[in-house]
């Protein structure tokens, strides 16, 4: 469930059920997290042990939402605190949750994560933060980069989830932000979100070492992201955010090849531009990511979103292998080509003081 704001727009998302493994009570941030919920006035379930158990509905579509609306607090194991690369965003991928409350008709977690979609928040965050100077220098994407040297290390904390959208109750983000201003290294955090509420964080003595980056689509495309907050809400909380000091982001993703999108992306790049370039000293980066899927994800998204208009067929398409050896579809080249070179012109005119990190 969502709370909103006198505006209407919603301000935080609020599970229904809390579930709590036993193991999860034995640290200081999961007990934190369970004191939380109640105090919201959220249902906290203690389960006996470990094993994530929830009666789900025979109707896969109430399972679905019954999962979605659900948070558990659960322990990382070692080979998650296991860092793995998370080219071209950044260097390591650091995991603080696994799941997503949003309804992302495109959603890229899709069919890459097991199960049913209950999001995951993990208790022992201070033995996941405890493991990261481990990995200081190393790294192929921004430690070896001769344009993104300066960022330090750089590690993710939004590949598996949006930790600002968890933020109301796990307090996780605000906790790692801090512990990132108290290293005194070269490193940089790094997440991206589609909610808003930054109140939490703009106080935090964060010396620089986090990144924000707000993920935004024209209208006519954020009606694909149930649940989230207003990309106009999100642009906004990013310039709150620029003006409490943190280096901040773009992040415009999924890039829909649809019909209108040159004249729907660039409207977004002026309202981005009417917010930031107001800001001075603005440390502004800009990651372009076009819609893709697996055959997998797009059967999961089509039992998950019946009937949603979101295009996912054939049309502008090629396969793209990875290099673990599965398919994904992409945008054709002279589709992708006629976008990037839209992208680059647009920015260069509209937020020059952007540096575009990648296009994909």
């Amino acid at each position: 469930m969502a709370r909103q704001n006198k505006s209407g727009a919603r301000a935080e998302w609020l599970p229904r059920r809390l579930l709590v493994t036993r193991s999860s009570m034995g640290f200081a941030h999961g007990r934190a997290i369970a004191e939380r919920a109640a105090a919201h006035g959220v249902e906290v379930i203690l389960l006996p042990g470990d094993r994530l158990a929830l009666d789900m509905p025979d109707d896969p579509r109430r399972a679905y939402a019954a999962a979605k609306s659900t948070l558990a607090v659960v322990v990382a194991p070692p080979s998650r605190r296991r860092l793995q690369p998370i080219a071209p965003s950044a260097d390591w991928r650091v995991d603080l949750a696994e799941g997503c409350p949003a309804h992302c008709s495109y959603c890229y977690l899709a069919g890459s994560l097991k199960g049913a979609p209950i999001t995951r928040v993990y208790a022992n965050v201070d033995e996941i933060l405890d493991a990261l100077p481990a990995y200081l220098g190393d790294g192929s994407v921004t430690s070896r980069s001769r344009d993104r040297a300066h960022e330090g290390t750089t590690f993710e904390a939004s590949c598996y989830t949006d930790p600002l959208a968890l933020e109301p109750i796990t307090g996780v983000l605000s906790a790692t932000i801090a512990w990132f201003g108290r290293w005194d290294a070269p490193a940089q955090l790094r997440f991206t979100t589609k909610f808003a509420d930054v109140a939490p964080l703009l106080d935090i003595d964060h010396r620089r070492r986090t990144r924000m980056r707000a993920s935004i689509n024209p209208p006519m495309f954020a009606r694909f992201e149930g649940g989230t907050a207003p990309v106009a809400a999100r642009l906004a909380a990013l310039g709150r955010m620029a003006v409490a000091g943190y280096p901040i982001g773009l992040t415009i993703a999924p890039i829909i090849a649809a019909e209108g999108w040159r004249d729907a992306y660039g409207a977004l790049l002026v309202d981005a531009a009417a917010i930031l370039a107001k800001i001075p000293g603005i440390d502004l980066t800009i990651e372009l990511i076009t819609h893709r899927y697996t055959a997998g994800s797009k059967a999961v998204l089509e039992s998950w979103y019946p009937g949603s208009s979101l295009e996912m067929g054939q049309a502008n398409r090629t396969i793209k292998r990875t290099k673990f050896g599965s398919e994904k579809h992409v945008y054709d080249a002279v589709t992708m080509r006629a976008m990037r070179s839209f992208f680059e012109e647009r920015i260069a005119a509209v937020l020059p003081m952007g540096r575009i990190l990648y296009w994909t």
